[in-house]
């Protein structure tokens, strides 16, 4: 039965072999298929490589860039403006053999140069070949001329017109800041910019840049089949026209501004004028500056080195980053947080024996009546007073339940008053200063191992204690208001928007306003008979309040400060000068101080003081300066 079986069904085991064959052949064939779908669905649909590169045969797509924002001061006169720029743009691929002697001569440029220039753009992160390259950056209204008129020999390049900065003003470098290329940094960190794309760079230029720099437009050119620009892409239809940027309406002087400068010409330090009842920076001079002018260009980059090589440190912001001791500007603070504490009263009174003289510890002061109360202690600056009032404080467990938490009050009061952190300037770069916590002295001295008289300085500002000249001023502009500060600020209008809401705000610190009229008394007195007497401006009717500061300072000359405020029932301005080594507060702190107060609120120097002004525009304190960074 199995043989018939067989010989019934002789070809049947073959047909079957036949069949699987069949069945695998299909399914190669079909994979194939599959892998040609998909393949060809990612060259057309999912990716745009290729059809980059057949519209950029067709097309050439020019980035318009707008006008950035005009910048005014308070006064309305125009600081900032613009001027046409233009740079030569490149698409590689489309460059083939050309003249480059002729190239370069049009362009008054070396064959080096170019060489240069090529090897930076190819090994640049950014680099296409099918992209617009920025091969020159800057050219000059005659290199743009005569490279204009024979362009048409040179397929692949063509000329990108741009924005160049123009400033009115050959100082205020720090404040005004300038703009630069962007970095990788940049274009990873915000999708506006693009390789040869320019932003701000330090100062307002930095700070208000998304504000500054508009929206960039979009331009469709049409080549033909040789690359020779054609005309418009459907008439301009596909256009993007750019937004120009927002003009900002700065809350300086600009001519105070200058003035201070030049008072602080030779001279390494600051000058922050603030007006109190709204924050605004009427003045922020660091003292050496630049001219912003020379940071635009193509000589940008070689005058940038040479700023940051410059051992006087003119890009280092005193006003801003510089931290340093407050001296005796710092006592104004003590006086308020002993009131407010209850330490002392109007009618406490401490003894002065030509210093502070505790336990073995002396911390000298000059000659002057003793005992004295809280006024008459800030009209003659006595130290002895104040570091009572601090050992009276610190070392008062019974109020506090220990040291630690004594010291932590006391830091407090200072926090609420804007020191040791940053107050929130709308400027980059702003410093914190320092003001030490009870953590720190016990890993100084050893917890529970030290007390008021470890710390002594910092009652009259010494020792640890760090502020920045913005601090400082906005301290003086607190009093001025009799206990609240708005956040100060360079930005006074903004052109279509509304400045941030914190430069609009009230901050109160954690002293009662009754106090600070007390403390403006002293500060009064000392004016008009105490430390400050070179501020008197009463021959032309002005009641000034200030006090002068004199800081240690270990690596030599002392440092002379200021703070003012005028006039004295209804404040203008409030101002703090700090010149690094320039010796006693009264020195050069108090003459630039009151003299651009009365700058500033009459427009002119009284004839009677012509002599100080002389003095302080031709003095010089940079033999004395240690010029180090702070």
């Amino acid at each position: 039965m199995a043989q018939s079986f067989n010989l019934c069904f002789p070809d049947m085991r073959k047909d079957y072999r036949l069949e699987k064959r069949k069945y695998v052949i299909g399914g190669f064939i079909l994979v194939i298929a599959v892998i040609y779908v998909v393949r060809l669905f990612g060259l057309q649909i999912t990716e745009d490589k290729y059809k980059t590169y057949a519209d950029n045969n067709a097309f050439l797509k020019k980035t318009v860039y707008p006008s950035r924002g005009l910048i005014y001061d308070r006064n309305d006169s125009l600081v900032v403006y613009n001027q046409p720029a233009y740079d030569v743009m490149m698409i590689p691929r489309d460059v083939h053999d050309f003249d480059t002697i002729g190239f370069c001569n049009t362009l008054q440029i070396t064959p080096e140069l170019l060489r240069e220039r090529l090897r930076q753009m190819r090994q640049s992160p950014s680099y296409s070949s099918y992209t617009p390259q920025t091969l020159l950056s800057h050219l000059s209204a005659q290199d743009y001329g005569r490279l204009q008129e024979k362009l048409y020999r040179y397929p692949g390049f063509f000329i990108q017109k741009r924005v160049l900065r123009q400033y009115n003003i050959h100082s205020s470098g720090n404040l005004m800041g300038n703009i630069r290329e962007v970095s990788q940094r940049d274009i990873d960190n915000d999708p506006y910019y693009e390789p040869g794309d320019y932003c701000g760079d330090l100062g307002i230029e930095k700070s208000y840049d998304t504000f500054l720099r508009g929206e960039k437009g979009k331009e469709i050119l049409i080549r033909d089949v040789r690359g020779r620009i054609r005309g418009r892409y459907e008439d301009g239809a596909h256009d993007i026209a750019p937004v120009s940027g927002r003009d900002l309406k700065l809350s300086i002087d600009i001519g105070l501004q200058q003035y201070a400068e030049s008072l602080m010409v030779n001279k390494v330090g600051a000058v922050v004028a603030i007006e109190p009842s709204t924050g605004e920076i009427l003045c922020l001079v660091s003292s050496p500056t630049y001219d912003p002018c020379t940071l635009i260009g193509r000589e940008r980059g070689k005058n940038y080195a040479a700023l940051v090589d410059d051992h006087v440190k003119p890009l280092f912001d005193r006003a801003l980053q510089g931290a340093y001791p407050p001296g005796s500007t710092f006592k104004p603070t003590q006086g308020l947080i002993l009131l407010q504490e209850g330490i002392i009263t109007l009618n406490t009174a401490y003894p002065c024996s030509r210093g502070y003289v505790n336990a073995g510890l002396r911390v000298g002061c000059h000659g002057h009546a003793s005992p004295l109360t809280l006024k008459p202690a800030l009209e003659t600056s006595c130290n002895a007073f104040f570091c009572w009032g601090l050992k009276a404080m610190i070392d008062r467990s019974g109020k506090y339940g220990s040291t630690d938490n004594a010291f932590e009050v006391w830091k407090k009061h200072l926090v609420s008053m804007g020191y040791g952190y940053k107050l929130g300037v709308d400027l980059p770069h702003e410093g914190r200063g320092f003001i030490p916590n009870a953590k720190f002295y016990n890993k100084v001295y050893g917890e529970g191992h030290w007390s008021a008289n470890s710390i002594i300085s910092v009652a009259i500002g010494q020792g640890e204690i760090l502020a920045t000249p913005l601090q400082i001023a906005n301290l003086c502009a607190t009093i001025a208001n009799r206990g609240w500060y708005i956040t100060p600020h360079v930005v006074k209008e903004i052109s279509d928007t509304v400045i941030d809401i914190q430069y609009r705000t009230r901050k109160r610190p954690t002293i009662d306003a009754k106090w600070y009229d007390h403390v403006a008394q002293g500060m009064r007195m000392a004016v008009t008979g105490g430390t400050c007497k070179k501020a008197n401006l009463g021959n032309i009717d002005i009641e000034v309040a200030g006090k002068t500061g004199t800081a240690q300072n270990p690596h030599g000359r002392d440092h002379s400060a200021f703070i003012g405020f005028a006039p004295y029932k209804e404040p203008k301005i409030a101002v703090c000068v700090y010149v690094e080594n320039g010796g006693f507060g009264a020195t050069y702190g108090v003459p630039i101080g009151s003299l651009v107060i009365e700058k500033y609120l009459t427009g002119h120097i009284d004839p009677s003081r012509k002599g100080m002004e002389q003095s302080m525009l031709t003095s010089n304190t940079m033999a004395t300066s240690g010029v180090k960074k702070h």
